[in-house]
């Protein structure tokens, strides 16, 4: 896991329930075929770690985890 997208995208939410589950969410996504919303690197894009790509989008603002209160 990178750790600098995952502190850049914890910085995002302040729910770190909401965190996880929005993350592992998108990650799943991606797993299933959903297109990156980033620009990845060559390293990124062959390693194919949904999980960092998630952390990525969330930490450059292209998703948006929220609570559905």
């Amino acid at each position: 896991m990178n750790e600098e997208y995952l502190a850049q995208a914890r910085q995002k939410v302040s729910d770190v329930r909401m965190f996880i589950v929005g993350v592992s969410r998108r990650a799943a996504e991606l797993a299933k075929g959903a297109r990156p919303l980033v620009k990845l690197s060559f390293e990124e894009e062959t390693e194919k770690d949904f999980l960092n790509i998630a952390l990525k989008e969330v930490a450059e603002g292209k998703v948006v985890i929220k609570s559905n209160n």
